[in-house]
């Protein structure tokens, strides 16, 4: 035989080969048929069966420690500082003098109003009792009784400004660092110390928008700080009524007792926040739900088959989400190898993770 025909012969017999081994001996594990022309086989995996259960409402957020109430010490006008009681980390009291700046022109002006206004006082006084025996007419008591109460509007007026030079704390609290040394001139813009009420915090955070219908006042809140062991807890009284088209978020204020100052204000703090259990919620493993562009998707096994379900999800956890439309209790979903799996594709539950 020539050389051509035992190479035609040897590409012959590789073809045959390819072929036998393909059909008869290396069947694919699903979808092609074995040697004796079965049925595809199905493909393993492991299920999750879907049951109802009761579950702890819980949000992770993250928030900062605030004052009560804070305030800046600055005068209302400007002046030399002749009186300076602010001891810095003392307790003050509402009401206390903190500040005195020099009023003595305000004072001698003061004085000489009082004065005008007894004369002022006296000449309404006799002139009332003429106009009575009919001594002067209406309009020369009237010119009277006017400049005694431009005099009295004068006193009002530096007495207002008199209280200018004056700053009360207004509120109980602590006087933080001082940053003025008595005799020194200040402005409207010269910061003199800060006062603040730190028996109670405040703690602001932010949560989803999807919270908005469970949020309430008086919900539980723990938290914790750096620095302490221990965790702190308090209770929601405000919720900003709107929602932050920004973050989607909206702002929850919660109270914290403080009574031994140990938290400051300022600080970071790490938030769960309790709200009402939720009852008959159907969770399933994180990875057992298929994420798309637009939609959520599950693969719910009936009969044997395949079934991709749209679904929705509610809140979630480190290992399980909320399915809340989609699936129902007693459904088994597919929890491996979801890759795999095609649509009506037969599949096989060998294992269910719990």
């Amino acid at each position: 035989m020539s050389k051509i025909g035992w190479l035609f012969l040897a590409i012959i017999l590789l073809i045959a080969g390819i072929i036998i081994y393909n059909k008869f001996l290396h069947p694919k594990e699903a979808g092609q048929k074995g040697p004796a022309g079965g049925p595809p086989k199905d493909l393993a995996v492991s299920g999750f069966i879907v049951q109802p259960q009761t579950i702890d409402n819980n949000i992770i957020a993250s928030g900062t420690l605030l004052a009560f109430e804070e305030v800046n010490l600055q005068p209302e006008v400007a002046g030399r500082i002749i009186e300076l009681n602010v001891s810095e980390g003392s307790v003050v009291a509402k009401g206390a003098l903190l500040v005195k700046l020099f009023d003595a022109d305000l004072q001698a002006q003061l004085k000489k109003l009082l004065l005008q206004k007894e004369t002022a006082e006296k000449t309404e006084t006799r002139l009332k009792q003429l106009l009575a025996a009919n001594g002067i007419g209406q309009q020369e008591y009237d010119n009277a009784l006017i400049q005694l109460n431009n005099i009295k509007a004068d006193i009002e007026q530096t007495q207002a400004q008199i209280s200018k030079t004056e700053i009360r704390a207004p509120f109980s609290g602590v006087v933080g660092l001082r940053y003025v040394s008595n005799g020194a001139y200040v402005t409207p813009s010269t910061l003199i110390a800060t006062l603040q009420q730190i028996d109670v915090l405040k703690i602001d955070f932010t949560v989803p928008e999807k919270y908005a219908s469970v949020l309430a006042k008086s919900d539980a809140v723990k938290f914790s700080v750096d620095g302490f062991d221990e965790t702190f807890s308090g209770k929601v009284f405000a919720i900003e009524p709107r929602v932050d088209e920004a973050t989607r978020t909206i702002r929850v204020r919660a109270l914290v007792q403080n009574t031994k100052s140990k938290l400051y204000p300022g600080a970071f703090a790490k938030i769960e926040l309790g709200l009402k259990k939720i009852e008959n919620a159907l969770m399933v493993p994180t990875q057992c739900v298929i994420p798309e562009a637009r939609n959520k998707k599950v693969i719910v096994v009936k009969d044997g088959k395949a079934t991709f379900a749209k679904v929705e999800t509610g809140i979630r956890n480190e290992s399980y989400i909320q399915i809340t439309n989609g699936v129902e209790a007693g459904d088994t979903i597919v929890a491996s190898a979801l890759m795999s799996v095609k649509p009506d594709a037969g599949v096989k539950i060998v294992k269910v993770i719990q």
